[in-house]
């Protein structure tokens, strides 16, 4: 007969026993709600509350954490999410800087990162480290590819540049020296100034001395206006183009009429009723509804890229669940196998297509061109 407190044990190691056999699945989120990139990180934020509750039968818990878009918090964060809550999979942070600090922490855990930032030196060049980060952003050569054709229809022949001295304006001005080569556009002047900087006087005087046919502006959120609105205050009269870090109704607001005609290329979402029906404008157009009721406004483009995160988790969630149970390496291992597997898969902002190459998995689906027009967005024609 077993004693009492050997039964007690007994019980207590078949609780715990079954509790890990219905652990659920937890997924972190890191974002910038606060500090100079909140304009990105408050509709990440927001739209946790709007991601798949369960999937294959299991309960997903979030855990979302701001890290005020400082990138040692972001680390802190990361750690703790790892560490101590031992998460399957994490999504974020918002900040290019801040994601490639964490890049090493996610690749030592085994731990997924889907990463709802800008900059494409997340994912490319593929190294081990990064086969364990996904992007729910379109890479910045799809994004310049058609910028610069529309540049070249223009007959652009002179370009500048003024992009954040940080990856996201770094990588751009890679990719753009690259295609305007190719194109035959002389980039004739390149400038670089901090997000939170309250002056870019200088930049722009040195960008209007070259006197550039026309000038793209590669900076994320907020710190996307102020290079435009500096240079038409300075008598700039060329074209401006922005990257798909303009891409939400802030840059309108801020922007008022000195932004009128800008061109950028980003996601279907910002022109919903203008674009022709498919998947991707079913669930785009779904998800603003979920969005827009529950907080009054209309999302950002940037918590679309949440958003698709839960998408592609929750498609590979079923084939993880085959090699592991949640809280496991093996589960981990196996969602970012399933992750890398990712096949048209339609999300708010394009169609998936993962491969190990390829941890972005967008084409030319995943890009409209727009132009601010009578202070809003419009389809480009």
């Amino acid at each position: 007969m077993l004693s009492k407190t050997t039964l007690s044990a007994l019980i207590l190691s078949t609780t715990f026993l079954s509790s890990l056999a219905h652990a659920d699945i937890k997924i972190g989120v890191v974002t910038s709600s606060t500090g100079p990139i909140a304009l990105v990180g408050i509709p990440q934020k927001n739209t946790v509350a709007l991601l798949p509750e369960t999937v294959a039968g299991e309960k997903i818990t979030y855990i979302p954490l701001d890290d005020s878009s400082d990138p040692t918090a972001t680390v802190k964060a990361f750690k703790k999410l790892i560490d101590e809550d031992h998460v399957d999979a994490i999504i974020g942070p918002s900040g290019s800087p801040n994601a490639m600090g964490v890049i090493q922490f996610a690749a030592e855990s085994g731990t997924p990162m889907l990463a709802p930032v800008g900059t494409a030196a997340v994912v490319l060049p593929m190294t081990e480290q990064k086969k364990w980060v996904f992007k729910t952003t379109q890479n910045d050569d799809l994004i310049a590819a058609a910028l610069v054709d529309q540049m070249k229809q223009s007959g652009v022949k002179t370009l500048g540049l003024m992009g954040t001295a940080d990856p996201y304006g770094e990588n751009w001005a890679k990719v753009m020296k690259s295609l305007t080569e190719k194109a035959g556009i002389k980039i004739v002047a390149s400038e670089t100034f901090q997000r939170q900087d309250t002056s870019l006087t200088g930049q722009s005087l040195k960008i209007l001395m070259a006197s550039p046919d026309a000038v793209l502006i590669a900076a994320p959120g907020s710190s996307s206006v102020m290079p435009e609105t500096t240079l038409k205050d300075q008598g700039y009269a060329g074209t401006v183009y922005q990257t798909h870090g303009a891409a939400l109704d802030a840059f309108l607001k801020l922007g008022g009429k000195q932004v009128e005609g800008t061109i950028l290329a980003a996601s279907l979402m910002l022109v919903l009723d203008e674009v022709p029906d498919s998947a991707s404008k079913t669930i785009a157009s779904q998800y603003v509804s979920d969005y827009k009721q529950r907080y009054g406004e209309n999302p950002a483009t940037f918590g679309g890229n949440v958003y698709d995160a839960g998408l592609l988790l929750a498609n590979a969630i079923p084939t993880a669940l085959k090699s592991g149970q949640p809280g496991t390496a093996e589960f981990r291992s196996a969602l970012r196998d399933a992750l890398e597997q990712t096949h048209e898969l339609a999300g708010t902002q394009g169609v998936y297509n993962i491969t190990p190459a390829d941890h972005s998995g967008f084409d030319e689906r995943g890009r409209e061109l727009i132009t601010v027009k009578n202070g809003k967005w419009a389809l480009l024609h």
